[in-house]
């Protein structure tokens, strides 16, 4: 076989499934991001009262690969059952709490960022992650014929170029994806990125330790999770409420994409006293938190997507993957990065 040396923008669940699947195959890889750990919207944040997922929520299992993926890491994963309920905010909207019936919703432990982090296992080890590295622009190897370089940025504004590379997969954003092709003189390969669109999202998320006493285990509401008709939020989860995770009562936040497009420029103070108003109004829960961050997600949930599982410019040595390609769940960043490395793999 001749081992080739791969690039991989973006340690989020399309990445590294398509890094994953390529080491498994013999090659060599290679990945990059420029945040500070693994997961993308599989994310978990850590705080001083316990973790929240403040990107994706849970996810279902379908594609029959996607089990068989799961079962590589026993255990790491565990069903989440919210109980479900109807109730009326005070302001007379519907709220439908819980999670829709008819299949089984999964958590990763001990965050939402647990599974990616446990399929990444062997690429760490390999010492072939590279964390807050921005990459700024890809190039054409002078020392490497037809293969590509990566031009990078660190924190700090540290500048590096990593070379030698025979293909270069983009696992991020569209919009992202987009203007990079377009720094690195490639915007015919953006062009069928024009119609994607993901919608933003702000994030908020709270603590209430003072819950965990004696005869006291949560406050507010006695369902774990709602979406939301309210016009400012979207959906509300209580995190205590998930396998694996701390008895500290903790809520995760998310904002509706129209008042989160409406407001993304908005300070995190700002955006903080709304939807805290907001969730009061929901939940009844009108206590002074002992813990408050807001996060904003520029790129959250898929509005429009590409409507294929992923591009492959086989001549050029090119890929694009993410949930984007089919929809917004986390089963779709999956098979996107799946069947990207499955084509990078092809004889065809």
């Amino acid at each position: 076989m001749n081992t080739q040396h791969i690039a991989i923008i973006g340690v989020g669940m399309a990445g590294v499934v398509c890094a994953r699947t390529l080491r498994q195959a013999g090659h060599n890889v290679t990945l990059f991001e420029k945040s500070r750990g693994l997961g993308g919207r599989m994310a978990t944040r850590s705080s001083a009262f316990g973790s929240f997922d403040h990107g994706t929520q849970y996810f279902t299992v379908r594609d029959p690969r996607f089990e068989l993926a799961l079962g590589t890491v026993p255990g790491v994963c565990k069903p989440w059952s919210a109980n479900a309920v109807r109730v009326l905010d005070p302001m007379g909207r519907v709220i439908e709490a819980g999670l829709p019936g008819g299949e089984r919703h999964w958590v990763a432990t001990p965050g939402m960022n647990g599974l990616v982090k446990a399929w990444a296992a062997p690429l760490v080890e390999d010492g072939n992650v590279q964390l807050q590295t921005r990459v700024t622009k890809i190039s054409a190897d002078p020392l490497h014929k037809n293969g590509w370089q990566l031009h990078t940025e660190g924190d700090g504004g540290s500048q590096h170029v990593y070379g030698g590379f025979d293909k270069v997969i983009l696992a991020i954003p569209p919009a992202q994806a987009s203007e990079l092709l377009k720094a690195s003189g490639q915007s015919a390969l953006a062009a069928p990125l024009k119609d994607v669109r993901v919608d933003p999202c702000w994030t908020l998320m709270v603590a209430y330790p003072q819950a965990v006493q004696p005869g006291l285990i949560t406050i507010g509401p006695q369902w774990n999770a709602a979406r939301s008709t309210h016009h400012r939020i979207a959906w509300m989860a209580r995190e205590s409420s998930k396998p694996g995770r701390e008895r500290i009562e903790r809520w995760t936040v998310q904002a509706s994409a129209p008042w989160s497009a409406e407001h993304i420029n908005d300070s995190a103070d700002r955006i903080t006293g709304k939807l805290l108003k907001a969730f009061a109004e929901i939940t009844g829960i009108r206590a002074t938190p002992a813990h408050v961050e807001a996060h904003r997600w520029l790129y959250a949930k898929t509005a429009q997507p590409l409507g294929q599982s992923h591009l492959w410019f086989k001549a050029e040595g090119i890929g694009l993957c993410g949930d984007w390609c089919l929809g917004h769940r986390a089963e779709d960043a999956f098979v996107s990065g799946l069947e990207l490395a499955l084509s990078v793999l092809s004889k065809r």
